[in-house]
């Protein structure tokens, strides 16, 4: 009884915020940005590392969303997670509605091994996007991960098991497209979606095409369809891109429909772009394009942009790239408050899920945050029970410490060592290549499940305020754009 009081209030808040609100404060445009990962603890980290990047202590940095006047806690849990997984929680952000894990934009009701299109119409459930579709607006996908994974997709696909990306990796008998020819079919059906930017070539091409980067690989479609065409051939004004070269030289006011993909799978991290062969823009600068393509419509515009990343660095330990994916999201998000009018756009920025980042002891006002913590900056090193320096960063769980070459995905391929199995103070952890201690061991670090902060700014922006679920963000963007 209790829960549903809460529950109606926050619904009256809301309400009564929107009701508050002048004309002017209606949006015709909504931005939403997810940092894929991006907890409390990871925005602090990130904005210490930020301004200490720039020479200062770094606690006093802001990020760019930091300085954002409106702030709200947002609750984390899903239909059937205490602790969730993405896919629902991207979910609840742009349906209103709880899903269980894996679930992709589909209630609770429909089994994982559902793979059967017409069983599974009931269960869809209508995204803020195909609204905004219906409704005329111009819409658009921003990530640096695959454009088929799970915070992207929930978009536009409609499937119980967010593994279903291609073809090849549906069930037997499927009669459920996959999630990439669902992207597609979407563009044959209506206007369609307008820029679609990230990575996951190998998704839309099939075995018999070689990727246009890397010759030696191939697409890992199975069932011989080439996305890539179908979607150039879907609707007129299509373009498609995969490398920086092509990005630089589009010609957006020719161009209606955008499709770039440019990695086989995900991007590289932010740190690591720089020696892609063929070049890839960054989370700016393709956000700066999408926004650029979008605004032709005077109807307004709906996009998502993803920092993807964030979650896969802090998965594999290494919180130098989750720290600077996040900043790096920073700079897409200031990239868009440049570009965009308040009065006339809502900036919504927040997490769909925390990760275990724990920043401890006591460590000195500009102690390096990667760093081993002093008490004293002149001071000696502080030190555990056992005598031993200690970082201020490290992980619940995971696959524990290790210092590499190139920091990330390569943590997987070595033994789990979890707790204090090295002497730090002869390691340098502001190094890319370290990965943080771990305290229980497991074959990649998990997601946690505490509040994450919402951020907004700009038209409608008055109704993120207090604490929320995250079906609330999606009833703030409809209330803002007056639906």
């Amino acid at each position: 009884m209790i829960a549903v009081c809460c529950r109606l209030l926050v619904l009256f808040l809301l309400a009564g915020a929107a009701h508050a609100g002048s004309p002017a404060d209606r949006a015709r445009n909504v931005i939403l940005f997810i940092g894929d990962g991006m907890g409390i603890s990871t925005v602090t980290a990130a904005r210490i590392l930020a301004g200490q990047q720039r020479g200062a202590t770094g606690e006093e940095h802001r990020l760019s969303f930091d300085t954002l006047p409106a702030t709200a806690l947002v609750r984390v849990f899903t239909a059937n997670q205490q602790v969730p997984d993405s896919a629902p929680t991207a979910t609840a952000l742009v349906t209103g509605q709880l899903a269980n894990d894996r679930a992709v934009s589909v209630g609770p009701g429909a089994a994982r091994d559902l793979a059967d299109e017409a069983r599974l119409a009931p269960h869809r459930l209508e995204t803020l996007l195909e609204q905004a579709e219906a409704r005329g607006l111009a819409t658009g996908i921003v990530t640096t991960t695959r454009v088929t994974h799970a915070t992207p997709a929930v978009n536009y696909a409609h499937t119980p098991n967010r593994g279903w990306e291609r073809a090849g990796q549906m069930p037997a008998g499927a009669t459920l497209p996959d999630i990439a020819a669902q992207l597609v079919q979407r563009q044959r059906t209506g206007d369609g979606i307008e820029v679609v930017l990230g990575g996951g070539r190998q998704m839309f091409l099939p075995k018999a095409v070689a990727d246009p980067e890397y010759p030696d690989l191939r697409g890992q479609r199975t069932d011989d369809r080439n996305l890539v065409t179908e979607w150039l051939a879907a609707q007129a004004g299509s373009a498609f891109v995969y490398d920086r070269a092509g990005f630089a030289a589009l010609d957006l006011t020719r161009t209606r429909k955008l499709l770039g993909l440019f990695e086989p799978s995900h991007l590289h991290y932010e740190v690591d772009r720089a020696g892609d062969r063929a070049g890839e823009p960054s989370l700016a600068e393709m956000t700066r394009t999408a926004i650029r393509v979008l605004a032709r419509n005077r109807r307004g515009y709906f996009l998502m942009v993803e920092g993807g990343r964030i979650d896969h660095a802090h998965h594999a330990g290494n919180a130098w790239r989750a720290l600077t994916e996040t900043i790096a999201l920073s700079e897409a998000v200031a990239a868009a408050l440049e570009l965009v009018d308040p009065r006339a756009t809502l900036v919504l920025v927040t997490a769909d899920h925390s990760h275990p980042l724990t920043l401890a002891g006591y460590a000195a006002r500009g102690n390096p945050i990667l760093g081993l913590v002093r008490e004293d900056p002149q001071g000696p090193l502080s030190r555990d029970w056992r005598g031993q320096p200690y970082a201020t960063l490290s992980y619940a769980n995971g696959r524990g410490q290790a210092l590499l070459p190139v920091g990330g995905e390569a943590r997987a391929g070595l033994p789990i060592t979890p707790g204090r199995v090295a002497d730090l103070g002869e390691i340098d952890t502001t190094d890319q290549g370290f990965h943080q201690e771990a305290l229980v061991g497991l074959p990649a670090g998990t997601h946690a499940g505490e509040d994450v902060a919402l951020y907004g700014w700009g038209a409608g922006s008055n109704l993120v305020r207090g604490t929320l679920d995250q079906p609330d963000v999606y009833r703030i963007m409809r209330r803002a754009l007056g639906w």
